[in-house]
């Protein structure tokens, strides 16, 4: 049995090594401006033009700093390669090139290249087996992304900043929107109160919403679920067998990744692009090919935790590609209504706001809903409190999603989705998208002048939409920071929550959700963490288990 999920060439393991090298030697000013840096990516980015020569001089290290230190080669191709593997540009469990290969790819002796995997064996981040090759891990007890925050205690609301949960509170509409569905309540009152479909109003208002969007659906293709997440449980319950692989971004949502393992999901991670371009194309070509996933799950718009947008051709091209390749693809479009346009936008956030024009939904590329299901919810984009999500489908899968609902949860809560119906029918539904854009994209701002203030040497490219920001934090643990900062009065997730099997040390999520003068104290706070990291000062390490949304 193979003990790698996937395999990088001599050539793209050189390219990789040589791009990380040029990133490293960024001043540090540069990095947070609104394009300087990739970091809304799963690493750091390649480099047009690097070639295999200067991918084995930033390996080697030539640079001035390095040669300062004296290096030897091996340690330092080998930090290079740990490195890649922290920040999920390699996944874990992906097989390297043989050590004659990978020699020539860079221009270094053999004998540099075996004692580099000789110390990453030693340090716990590669396996080898005669016959099998050598492939990526983490060192054994290295924490896995299922530590961070727990939901802050009420009593805590007022001396600790959350910026663990990428969601905003209700709106005043809200009371508006449920005395209209307490209005609309008695009919279905008088009935047993189970629709595991879901109620035929709300089916029915969303298949509209679908054909509108240029997607033609019936209600029949629609079942209303107990928000996103009860979608995908239910999704990959029904399609996935125990031990099957499940493709899926690298970074990816911190709940789905612990939904999917708890499920028995065997997971696949693919790097995204760089300078949140949407997805790397070649690489989801190579996986589906060669580990031939029966499920992968992919956010195309505003991507959690990168904000990254696929563009039009991306998302045509993967479904053709997972529809080749047998996979069923589950789109996550739970931020699509969140376009905040480019930093420094002026007017009202909409899908056509000025520098942003939204591609068409994935299922637009397979209306009927075998190859692609969709998996929507209002925990963004109105309030996460009402708990209510939607899957669509091809018809026969709604009626499996249905019938196996029985032994589950039955169905959702009647008035909170007489309440999503209300809005989507009347004008509420726009009212409350626009607002919460607009509060979005001020937190937005406030949030990423905050951190070019106070922490300018942490790395970020600024999202035109979404709820969250994926910061590379200036050569620091990410988990270490979250850790101080928990003592310092500021909740962050960080980025190992967001992988697979550790990788992505060096970042955190932050999310769109506070405005100022919070936005400055937190990142203050933050700064406060970053430097008590820096000192080497003991932090905590017994945080409880929770969710990040």
């Amino acid at each position: 049995m193979a003990h790698w999920n996937s395999a990088v060439g001599a050539a793209q393991l050189a390219r990789l090594l040589g791009s990380q090298h040029s990133v490293r030697r960024e001043t540090p000013g540069a990095a947070a401006r609104e394009s300087s840096s990739p970091a809304g990516t799963a690493g750091t980015a390649d480099v047009p033009g690097t070639a295999e020569a200067s991918a084995a001089t930033g390996v080697l290290g030539t640079g001035t700093a390095q040669a300062t230190r004296r290096v030897p080669a091996y340690r330092s191709l080998a930090e290079g390669l740990r490195l890649l593997v922290l920040e999920g540009r390699i996944p874990v469990a992906t097989r390297l090139p043989a050590e004659r290969e990978l020699a020539a790819a860079l221009s270094v002796s053999r004998t540099t290249v075996a004692a580099a995997f000789e110390a990453l064996r030693a340090d716990g981040f590669l396996e080898s087996r005669r016959g099998s090759g050598s492939w990526t891990t983490v060192p054994a007890g290295k924490p896995l992304p299922t530590r961070g925050l727990h939901p802050l205690p009420p009593e805590n609301e007022g001396t600790v900043i959350d910026l663990g949960c990428a969601a905003l509170p209700a709106q005043q509409l809200m009371g508006e929107v449920f005395q209209s569905a307490l209005a609309a309540l008695p009919p279905y009152a008088h009935t047993h109160g189970d629709y595991p479909a879901g109620l035929p109003v709300l089916r029915e208002a969303l298949a509209d919403r679908y054909t509108a969007l240029g997607v033609p659906t019936m209600p029949q293709q629609i079942m209303v679920t107990t928000g996103a997440l009860g979608g995908v449980g239910a999704l990959t319950r029904m399609l996935v067998p125990r031990g099957e692989r499940i493709a899926v971004e690298h970074p990816s949502y911190a709940n789905v990744l612990q939904l999917l393992r708890e499920t028995g999901g065997r997971l696949v991670p693919v790097p995204m692009a760089g300078n949140l371009a949407g997805w790397d194309l070649p690489a989801w070509h190579r996986t589906l090919r060669e580990a031939a996933p029966r499920l992968a799950y992919v956010v195309a718009d505003f991507h959690n935790p990168t904000g990254a947008l696929a563009g039009v051709e991306q998302r045509r091209e993967l479904v053709a590609a997972a529809r080749a390749a047998g996979t069923v693809l589950i789109a996550d479009e739970t931020m699509a209504d969140l376009p905040l346009g480019p930093p420094g936008a002026t007017g009202t956030p909409s899908t056509g706001s000025p520098g942003l024009e939204m591609p068409p939904p994935m299922a637009s590329f397979d209306p009927g809903g075998s190859a692609v299901i969709t998996v929507g919810s209002v925990s963004k984009s109105i309030w996460a409190g009402m708990r209510i999500g939607w899957i669509r489908a091809a018809p026969e899968i709604i009626r499996s999603l249905t019938a196996a609902r029985a032994y589950v949860d039955l169905g959702s809560p009647v008035l909170e989705q007489l309440a999503v119906a209300e809005l989507l029918n009347g004008a509420g539904w726009e009212q409350a998208v626009t607002e919460r854009r607009v509060r979005a994209r001020e937190n937005r701002e406030a949030l990423t002048a905050a951190l070019r203030d106070q922490l300018p040497d942490w790395e970020f490219t600024v999202p035109h939409g979404g709820l969250t920001l994926w910061v590379r934090t200036g050569g620091l643990s990410g988990s270490r920071i979250a850790e101080a900062g928990e003592r310092l009065g500021v909740r962050v997730p960080s980025g190992p929550r967001f992988g697979v099997d550790g990788a992505f040390e060096g970042f955190v999520r932050l999310p769109f959700t506070i405005a100022e003068p919070l936005a400055r104290e937190a990142a203050s706070r933050l700064a406060a963490a970053a430097d008590l990291v820096r000192s080497g000062a003991p932090t905590p390490s017994d945080l409880p288990r929770s969710y990040v949304a």
